[in-house]
């Protein structure tokens, strides 16, 4: 239910939540959903000094697409990670999606949100598509770790951050998250990792071949991937 509800209103933080739930009949203290936000990474969106956290030895760099026109398919990637909640615990998943078609490349699901699975998903999209020109992520530690960036820039990949808590730099994997959790994840619990990898698996190759997006010329994410044509509007 947090979660749910955060993705409609980001901006609430634990006592906003806490009163949402009050709401909907739950009794619960803010304290006990600030411990259920924070275990599952959610943080309200609003300026505040910490908003990410980041590994204080790992090398950020600058955000690269402020007012870069993206115009064809591997120009620039992006990846994050988002949280599935299971009926008994949850898991991660990370996805890497092309900027301009929104295909999503590869993807992985873990238990813990250790960098292997978001490697694992790298060297599967690099294998599959080749490479983009810019590589675009929240400074979260699992992409900021030596091990990721150092794949991307030894295939001479340019590597672009977002801002500290400014989740809107990397808006469109956020709305494939809003789309993947509405469309798939609250209609189906899943019991089992299995099961869930099953799920998502299917979703996704809907997501990438038979749902159009308006911002695509109502062509599917596999259509302007393979570069079909099609008048974009503005992002």
């Amino acid at each position: 239910l947090i979660n749910e509800q955060f993705m409609e209103t980001p901006f609430y933080g634990s006592r906003q939540m806490a009163r949402h739930l009050k709401r909907q009949g739950y009794e619960v203290g803010r304290k006990r959903v600030r411990r259920l936000m924070a275990r599952m990474g959610l943080q309200a969106i609003y300026q505040k000094p910490k908003t990410t956290v980041r590994h204080p030895e790992h090398r950020t760099y600058p955000y690269l697409l402020r007012g870069l026109v993206i115009d064809r398919p591997n120009q620039v990637w992006c990846a994050d990670i988002t949280y599935i909640p299971m009926r008994r615990g949850f898991l991660y998943l990370v996805a890497i999606m092309d900027w301009f078609s929104r295909k999503v490349l590869a993807w992985r699901l873990s238990n813990t949100m250790d960098v292997e699975f978001c490697i694992a998903a790298l060297e599967e999209a690099m294998a599959n598509h080749g490479r983009p020109d810019i590589f675009n992520t929240d400074q979260g530690c699992q992409f900021t770790s030596p091990r990721f960036t150092e794949l991307l820039r030894d295939a001479s990949v340019r590597l672009s951050m977002d801002g500290r808590g400014r989740w809107l730099d990397n808006v469109f994997i956020e709305r494939l998250w809003r789309s993947l959790k509405y469309d798939c994840i609250y209609l189906h619990v899943f019991e089992a990792g299995s099961e869930a990898r099953l799920g998502i698996g299917r979703w996704i190759e809907y997501y990438n071949r038979h749902r159009p997006h308006s911002t695509l010329g109502g062509q599917t994410p596999d259509e302007a991937y393979l570069g079909s044509g099609i008048t974009r509007q503005a992002a």
